[in-house]
């Protein structure tokens, strides 16, 4: 019925648009019309503010509620009910290939069908209405879509926006009710002083007071090297740490780069030490075996340092922790999963000085520590309580609801249970 409407519609605007058009301007019509959808154009392209687009979209998303509380459960139950009507109803329409590239100022007929999607998500409001100009109006739905998925919030449907809005109203009803089940397994288990390293978002939460005090973008394990589901406390913190490359990189990894670059070890500031404490020359490892997975590799503190200035110490079996990385620009990005297990750490100064808050710490202090270079290891006083969880799919008190992709196809397997954090 829905589709018969639309069809209707469309070929009853097109045949009265010909009409009026034939009757009022025989020939120089069309290129009138031209004229006159470039001018609006050009005033929909010089009136829009694109960066404060992108700032409402954020802000949309934001807000103070933890991915973690009954806040989250209440929000995802009413996100649950309007999706379990649209899944209902048949869904949201699929928008055609034709919206690709897609972009502000684009004045044609294949808008009308990504207005349509838009107006389904809750992105566009309904009262903008269908026709086919990309205003500012879209141009901010699009980008309140990008943040909604995690995505870079460009207002162009590129590739991975495209894809990301082919998904299925369904798949997404089943990832929000999933991810309820999963807020309800951590209920009860929260302090008021926490941390949740949220996996598939590559994002970290310190909250306090049940309220979030500080977000972070984080970069997390790759696909074949994942970062764990664990519980534990943030009990120490390391100033300009050694990083001591664990054997499965060393077997992975370094082997494979030294055979490339034999230079590699010492351009990056890393030794080998055998059992004993002695320290061995490159020269004298044999690369084209395993052999230097006997030995202990070593990187000296300092900028190559892959730690950066800090390591964030909590008990576990996986040998993982938080710390910071000399590559900011890898915090851009869109796909955050390079790490072997452990969670680097953006703005990891304002992380450190919330952790080591009762050590007496302010920003100040543990950015002088960083340009010191020295080692310092310091105890936290109150060891902070941390998650790294597997969230897919929260929503705020406004009703936003934010989608990530099943990267550890943990949601493909229907997997709420986490003993590891229970």
């Amino acid at each position: 019925m829905g589709d018969f409407s639309k069809t209707n519609r469309r070929t009853a605007l097109k045949t009265i648009a010909g009409l009026a058009a034939a009757a009022a301007f025989p020939m120089p019509a069309i290129a009138q019309e031209g004229l006159l959808e470039s001018f609006a154009s050009s005033r929909v392209l010089r009136d829009t503010d694109r960066e404060a687009n992108s700032r409402i979209a954020m802000d949309a998303i934001g807000g103070p509620d933890p991915i973690v509380s009954l806040d989250t459960e209440y929000n995802l139950q009413r996100v649950a009910e309007y999706y379990q009507r649209l899944t209902a109803m048949g869904g949201w329409p699929e928008p055609p290939t034709s919206v690709y590239n897609l972009v502000l100022g684009n004045n044609r007929s294949q808008v009308r069908d990504l207005r349509e999607y838009l107006i389904y998500t809750g992105d566009l409001p309904r009262e903008a209405g269908v026709s086919n100009m990309f205003d500012s109006q879209v141009d901010a739905a699009v980008r309140g879509f990008q943040a909604r998925h995690g995505l870079q919030i460009n207002g162009k449907v590129d590739e991975i926006t495209y894809w990301t809005m082919t998904v299925p109203t369904a798949e997404r009803l089943r990832q929000i009710e999933l991810n309820l089940e999963r807020v309800r397994g951590l209920e009860g288990k929260l302090t008021d002083r926490y941390v949740n390293v949220n996996i598939p978002a590559a994002t970290i939460e310190a909250v306090e007071g049940k309220q979030i005090h500080q977000r972070h973008t984080a970069v997390v394990g790759r696909i074949d090297r994942q970062t764990p589901i664990l519980r534990s406390r943030i009990h120490e913190i390391n100033f300009n740490p050694y990083w001591t490359v664990p054997k499965s990189i060393i077997q992975r990894d370094i082997i494979a780069l030294m055979n490339e670059d034999p230079e590699y070890l010492t351009t990056y500031n890393i030794r080998i030490f055998d059992g004993y404490g002695n320290e061995k020359q490159p020269s004298e490892i044999d690369w084209s075996t395993d052999e230097a997975v006997r030995y202990t590799l070593r990187q000296d503190p300092g900028s190559e340092n892959s730690m950066g200035h800090v390591k964030i110490n909590f008990h576990n079996p996986h040998a993982v922790y938080l710390h910071d990385t000399p590559d900011k620009g890898i915090f851009s990005e869109n796909q955050r999963f390079h790490s072997s297990g452990c969670v680097r750490v953006s703005q990891v100064d304002e992380f450190v000085s919330w952790v080591l808050r009762d050590n007496g710490y302010d920003i100040v202090a543990v950015n002088a520590a960083f340009a010191s270079g020295e080692r310092l290891d310091v105890s936290v006083r109150n060891p902070i309580p941390i998650f790294t969880t597997y969230f897919t799919a929260w929503a705020n008190r406004n009703g936003v609801v934010s989608f990530r992709d099943d990267v550890y196809e943990f949601d493909k397997t229907g997997k709420t249970d986490f003993p590891e954090i229970a």
